[in-house]
């Protein structure tokens, strides 16, 4: 049994649990705290325990999108004959972006125009005509299945000037389609066809695209099981939502706008959109953003700098600072990380103190001592020198 003690105990030395050593006969001494030695204090930062509001957040990846897009296409053949635009320009609804030769269309709608009038007289004659005829076949005269002949004369004439004012508004529009307005407003792609090139209509290829950036949305997905707590704090108002672009400190402010409407069965997720105003262009489709919504604050929470978390074979833990200024293990529950705050949910209290650096020297029950501050430090050195 002395030999099985021994080996336990040197297993934790060697497992750097104890700052201690083996000795020959087996026995652990502590060389670094100095416990029944009276070597000096470890030095350490401290922090205290504080409570203060913390917000409930949930923290994900997302990636930008256009708010809307548009792909911009003919509708008619012709020679592009004016773009009127620079790639990459911001572009106004309405705008005209492309004009197409139009003569070829000004000529087929003339040419509608005249058969219009030339059906319109043929008409009018065979209304008279069937006046005539009918007046005719009321006096015996003529036989009655030309007067119906007559009659039905003047409803085809009628149909095909119905059908020549259609093919009126029809070149009227094709000339319409000569001119491309933009549909939205928003900022333009790379062109794709260059003036002087034979469009064709619905082509596959479109002339450009367009993205609406000015609202934006931002695409994301949180796990299925925030979804409930996400419903919970919607239904009692709007949820703000801000987005970082990778590699900036500068965060945009938006609002939820849309939620899928199942989970994603491959990923256990489910996906969200917010919308935001980006005014300045912070925010460019495609880009990947961390995404933060914010549920709720939790006025009272308990919170201990990051650093002073640990993780061990039974879970996390930090060195709280007894009065005697000597340390003690005390396990914890991390209930969420915000940046450099630890939100705790169990283990310390409010005004407790805990080691934030010097973790490594540390043993239960090992005194400790504040280390100096840097500039404290530098200061002394400096004014050694000048004596």
């Amino acid at each position: 049994m002395g030999f099985i003690r021994t080996l336990i105990t040197c297993g934790a030395v060697a497992a750097g649990l104890y700052s201690s050593a083996c000795t020959a006969d087996g026995r652990a001494v502590d060389t670094r705290s100095g416990r029944g030695g009276g070597a000096s204090a470890v030095p350490v930062t401290t922090a205290a325990v504080v409570q203060k509001a913390m917000p409930i957040e949930i923290q994900v990846i997302g990636s930008a999108e256009p708010y809307s897009t548009v792909a911009i296409r003919s509708q008619i053949t012709g020679q592009l004959i004016a773009v009127n635009f620079k790639e990459g320009d911001i572009v106004q609804k309405g705008q005209v972006l492309f004009e197409l030769d139009k003569r070829p269309l000004v000529a087929t709608l003339e040419q509608a125009q005249a058969n219009l009038q030339r059906d319109m007289a043929q008409a009018a004659n065979a209304e008279v005509q069937a006046t005539r005829l009918q007046q005719l076949v009321d006096r015996g005269i003529a036989p009655r299945d030309q007067g119906d002949t007559a009659k039905t004369s003047v409803v085809a004439m009628n149909a095909t000037v119905e059908a020549d004012r259609a093919a009126v508004e029809n070149a009227k529009i094709q000339i319409q389609y000569a001119t491309i307005p933009s549909p939205l407003t928003g900022r333009t792609g790379a062109l794709m066809v260059h003036q002087g090139n034979l469009v064709r209509a619905n082509d596959q290829t479109p002339l450009v695209t367009i993205n609406e950036v000015a609202p934006i949305s931002v695409s994301f997905a949180i796990p299925e099981a925030r979804l409930s707590d996400l419903r919970r704090y919607m239904a009692r108002g709007s949820l703000v939502v801000t987005a970082t672009p990778q590699g900036s400190d500068r965060a945009s402010m938006g609002r939820i706008a849309f939620i899928d409407n199942s989970v994603d069965q491959n990923t256990g997720t489910i996906r969200i959109k917010g919308t935001f105003s980006n005014e300045d262009g912070r925010l460019w489709p495609g880009q990947f953003v961390n995404v933060v919504v914010t549920l709720t604050t939790e006025p009272k929470a308990i919170v201990v700098p990051s650093v002073a978390v640990q993780t061990g074979q039974q879970g996390t833990y930090v060195f709280a600072v007894k009065p005697d200024q000597t340390v003690e293990m005390r396990p914890v529950t991390v209930e969420r990380v915000r940046g450099a705050d630890s939100v705790i949910a169990s283990g310390v209290t409010p005004g407790e103190t805990v080691v934030t650096d010097g973790h490594l020297r540390l043993v239960p029950g090992g005194r400790i001592s504040e280390k100096k501050p840097l500039d404290e430090g530098r200061g002394g050195s400096t004014g050694q020198a000048a004596q």
